[in-house]
């Protein structure tokens, strides 16, 4: 008696999440104020972004950027 070997199928696709990276980001309040926050772990710029805006609220204007 032969017995068929299991395969197992994979997807050709693999979804690897971005890695967390660190952020800069300047922000500059309506008032005229200005701050430089790090953000840690973040999953791209996106998420750094509204990880910062979540924490300052209104702002007049954002910069951004990955830390190397």
């Amino acid at each position: 008696m032969k017995m068929a070997a299991a395969q197992r199928k994979t997807s050709g696709l693999t979804r690897q999440r971005p890695q967390a990276a660190d952020f800069i980001a300047a922000v500059r309040y309506p008032d005229g104020r200005r701050d430089l926050f790090h953000v840690l772990q973040a999953h791209g710029l996106d998420d750094a972004r509204a990880m910062v805006l979540s924490e300052v609220g209104d702002v007049r204007s954002l910069l951004i950027t990955q830390m190397h």
